[in-house]
């Protein structure tokens, strides 16, 4: 059996994680209002929270030149990718 993991631990951060979802959903156009929003589509609520997640764990990306193992006096550029997962 799952146990849901979504609940606010802090009730106080209850208003600031309101703000957060809010200015999440003006930035992808989503029109929510205060209080219970079941009208809008699981597309937009899916946007609304992939874009809170967006900003809560970015990727970080960090690029550097080295040499060339195959050749001789040459360089590549190599990209390293990554999430911060919490």
């Amino acid at each position: 059996m799952s146990k849901k993991n979504n609940r606010i631990n802090v009730p106080e951060a209850r208003e600031a994680m309101d703000k957060f979802k809010m200015e999440a959903a003006s930035e992808v156009g989503v029109n929510l209002k205060e209080g219970y929003n079941g009208d809008i589509s699981a597309r937009e609520a899916g946007s609304v929270g992939g874009q809170m997640v967006k900003k809560m764990i970015p990727a970080r990306i960090m690029s550097f030149a080295r040499a060339d193992r195959t050749a001789a006096g040459h360089q590549v550029t190599v990209t390293y990718r990554w999430q911060v997962r919490v």
